[in-house]
């Protein structure tokens, strides 16, 4: 059996790139369909380093409607239910 090989997104902040290009991704979509759902104000404070141009870029895909890029995520199974 033959495995394929991914590799880590050092330096990737592009959801797009990091979802075409075969990256390890820590799916964490759930937690964007909540904050995209939900009828609260967030303030979105991390550290430098900490993923927030990754997290804008995952957003500007949601909200796009570039759907393809969501298979098989956790906020493709949410949106059909």
């Amino acid at each position: 059996m033959k495995e394929t090989l991914r590799k880590y997104p050092i330096g990737i902040q592009n959801f797009e790139d990091l979802r075409n290009g075969n990256y390890i991704y820590v799916d964490k979509t759930a937690l964007v369909y909540q904050l995209a759902n939900t009828n609260k104000v967030y303030f979105l404070n991390r550290p430098r380093r900490f993923g927030k141009s990754l997290l804008v870029s995952t957003l500007e895909a949601y909200f796009s409607g570039k759907k393809e890029l969501f298979k098989d995520l956790e906020i493709d199974r949410l949106e059909q239910e």
